[in-house]
């Protein structure tokens, strides 16, 4: 069976993407990185979601180094969430939650357990539409790493190849929520508060971005919000 590996965050989007990668007929291989994020339920969601998946593998990889250097809101806690603004498509500013090279890190590591377990894509689960500021969510970020590893990499001088697929990349969030729900995907299980409680705050832009997209898909967001 030919085998995808899943760069699973718990979050929506990823989680998409297992369904996705599951609907192409692909043996899923989950990667799950702890980088020293403010809170550790989305790495325990990610379990949730890989045993929804019923996979014969889930890896958790532990990342200090990102949580060390910081330089994000996400792993540094003296740098606030911002609260109370989604970013549109087209803004050049760069958020306080954008984490330095993540994507850039997750893929190099994605690809070398490709490598090894004899996957033929990564999935990854970017958009370049509802954009966040981040630079590593957008297509050409993508192009330029699949050229890379075409050439970095064993299977890529053999000719075997591995490819980097972000099948939401082009994608709204209403447009992303619309395919997994017709796919069946456990968005229960996922979270995206970068608060990380068990009650999603409904404030930071990804609660907005997730809460806006969907309503736009005229559905519920089957996870609990604290009341406002």
């Amino acid at each position: 069976m030919k085998k995808a590996v899943v760069v699973l965050s718990g979050g929506l989007d990823s989680t998409t993407c297992m369904g996705i990668a599951r609907d192409a007929g692909y043996e899923l291989y989950p990667l799950t990185f702890h980088y020293g994020q403010r809170h550790d339920r989305e790495v325990e969601q990610a379990k949730k979601i890989a045993a929804f998946y019923r996979v014969p593998h889930h890896r958790i990889v532990t990342l200090d180094f990102l949580k060390q250097i910081g330089g994000s809101a996400l792993t540094d806690e003296t740098i606030a969430v911002p609260v109370g603004g989604v970013n549109e498509a087209g803004e050049n500013d760069i958020p306080s939650t954008y984490v330095p090279a993540r994507n850039l890190i997750f893929l190099s590591l994605a690809t070398a357990y490709a490598e090894v377990v004899g996957a033929e894509v990564v999935y990854i689960g970017v958009s370049a539409v509802d954009y966040s500021g981040y630079p590593d969510c957008r297509p050409e970020f993508i192009r330029a790493m699949n050229e890379t590893i075409g050439l970095a990499t064993k299977a890529g001088i053999a000719g075997a190849g591995i490819r980097i697929e972000a099948p939401l990349v082009h994608l709204s969030k209403k447009e992303t929520i619309e395919w997994g729900l017709r796919l069946g995907v456990p968005y229960e299980l996922s979270t995206s508060c970068y608060q990380g409680g068990e009650e999603a705050c409904g404030e930071c832009d990804s609660c907005r971005l997730r809460l806006k997209g969907f309503a736009d898909a005229g559905a519920k967001d089957p996870i609990p919000y604290k009341k406002r």
